[in-house]
C-alpha cells in the first residue's frame, strides 16, 4: 500500500529541506602550551687539579736528567706556553736535582690522557754489512727509488693534519699505490747502498735508522729516507699464531734468532707478512743518537714517538707503564720523556714507543717492552697563570 502525501504538505517538507539551518559559530581551538619549567643550570664542577704527588713514581724520577732532555729538545714545540717554559728552562744555567725537581713542578702541570694503552720501545741498531753481495749478506740496502712520490696532504688540504702524507707513483697522470716489499724485493726498486743479512735489514727498517759497519773499519748512519707508503704489519702474533713462537716470547730478539735461524724462503714469507718497506741514505756515522721526526737528536730513554694525529711534536709526558707481556721485561717504565718522533705502528691517544738509544744492549731492552701504559701530559703554565 502505497501512502499518499498532499502537495501542500509536501511543498512544506521539500522547502524545509532546501533552506540551511543557522548554527552556532564554532568556538575557536586554543592549544595551550605545555606549562615549562625553568630549571637551575647544571653547576659545572672542575675536575680537581692533578698533583705531581699523585704520579707514581715521580719522587724516584731522575728530575736533572728529565729537565736536561726537556731543556736540549723543547725548542721543537710550535706551542707559544711551551715555548716560554723552555725559554725560562733555558735561562737556568746549572741547576742540581732540587732545582730541577722545583722547576717542573713549578711549571708544568699533569694532565690524565685518556685510559690505558700501549708502550712499545724502539732503539738505534748497529749492523755489520758489506759493499759487495756474499754470502749471508744478500739483502741489498736501497736508496728512495726515482719513481716514489710523496705528498703532504696539508699542502693539498688546509685542514688536514699537518705530516700526515699519501705515497705511490704516478702511471699515465694517475696516482697508484706503490708496490708491496714482496715485489720490491723481487723487482728491485732504488739503487742499492750497501749489502745486510735479510733479518738485520727487516729490523733496521723498523727501527728506522741506525749504524752499519763494514770489515774495513768504515762506520756510516742508515737514514730514513722513505717508506712505500703501506701500513705497517707486525709479525710478531702471525709468527705466534703459526706456533713458531710462545705466546710470552716473541721479543726483538726472539724474532731475530728465529728469522736467522730459518734464513731463506721460509723466513722471507714470514717478513713479507710486513707489506712495509723502508729505505736508507748512508753518510758518516758522528757517533750521536739519530734524529727523530721532529729533526732533533733523540735522548735515549727520554723520546717518545707518538700519533701527531693526537700529540704535537715537543710535548711533555709522563709515562706509567707496568704489566708487561713478555719474558725478560723490567717491570716498570716510570718517567718524564718529550714527543719527537712518529711511527707507522703509533697509532692511537695512549700508544708510544720509547726511544732505548744505540746498539746490542739497548735493542735486547727495547724488544721485550710491551707495558699496559697510561699516560699524562705537563701542560705548561701560561706567563701569569
Amino acid at each position: 500500500m502505497r501512502i499518499r502525501v498532499p502537495g501542500a504538505l509536501l511543498a512544506l517538507v521539500l522547502t524545509a529541506c532546501a533552506t540551511p539551518r543557522a548554527e552556532a559559530p564554532l568556538a575557536p581551538i586554543v592549544q595551550t602550551p605545555p606549562s615549562v619549567v625553568a630549571l637551575p643550570p647544571t653547576p659545572v664542577v672542575p675536575k680537581p687539579a692533578l698533583g705531581f704527588a699523585a704520579l707514581d713514581g715521580w719522587e724516584a724520577e731522575d728530575h736533572l736528567a728529565a729537565l736536561s732532555a726537556f731543556r736540549a729538545t723543547c725548542g721543537v714545540s710550535r706551542d707559544a706556553a711551551t715555548g716560554f717554559v723552555c725559554r725560562k728552562a733555558q735561562a737556568l744555567g746549572k741547576a742540581d736535582e732540587a732545582g730541577a725537581k722545583s722547576f717542573l713542578e713549578a711549571n708544568f702541570r699533569p694532565e690524565p690522557v685518556g685510559d690505558t694503552g700501549l708502550l712499545t720501545a724502539y732503539f738505534a741498531p748497529i749492523y755489520e754489512a758489506r759493499v759487495t753481495r756474499g754470502g749471508e749478506f744478500n739483502m741489498p740496502v736501497r736508496g728512495k727509488p726515482y719513481d716514489l712520490v710523496t705528498y703532504d696532504l696539508s699542502d693539498i688540504d688546509g685542514e688536514a693534519t699537518p705530516g700526515r702524507t699519501l705515497v705511490g707513483r704516478s702511471r699515465g697522470g694517475k696516482m697508484e699505490a706503490y708496490p708491496e716489499r714482496a715485489s720490491i724485493e723481487t723487482e728491485g726498486r732504488g739503487a742499492i747502498l750497501a749489502w745486510m743479512r735479510a733479518e738485520d735489514l727487516f729490523f733496521l727498517q723498523i727501527q728506522g735508522s741506525g749504524v752499519l759497519t763494514f770489515p774495513d773499519g768504515v762506520r756510516k748512519r742508515a737514514a730514513f729516507a722513505a717508506h712505500n707508503g703501506r701500513p705497517f704489519t707486525g709479525i710478531a702474533r702471525p709468527m705466534r699464531d703459526q706456533g713458531l713462537l710462545a705466546d710470552n716470547n716473541t721479543s726483538g730478539d726472539a724474532i731475530r734468532s728465529w728469522l736467522a735461524a730459518h734464513r731463506g724462503p721460509e723466513a722471507d714469507a714470514v717478513m713479507r707478512l710486513n707489506p712495509r718497506y723502508v729505505w736508507f741514505s748512508l753518510s758518516d756515522d758522528d757517533g750521536r743518537d739519530p734524529a727523530g721526526a721532529a729533526g732533533v737528536s733523540l735522548p735515549p730513554g727520554r723520546a717518545l714517538a707518538v700519533d701527531t694525529s693526537r700529540h704535537d711534536m715537543g710535548e711533555l709526558f709522563w709515562i706509567d707503564a707496568s704489566a708487561p707481556a713478555l719474558t725478560g721485561a723490567f717491570p716498570v717504565y716510570r718517567r718524564l720523556a718529550v714527543a719527537l718522533d712518529t711511527g707507522g705502528a703509533i697509532k692511537g691517544e695512549v700508544r708510544a714507543d720509547l726511544y732505548l738509544g744505540r746498539g746490542d744492549a739497548a735493542g735486547v731492552e727495547a724488544g721485550r717492552v710491551r707495558h699496559v701504559l697510561r699516560m699524562y701530559r705537563l701542560a705548561p703554565v701560561a706567563p701569569g697563570g
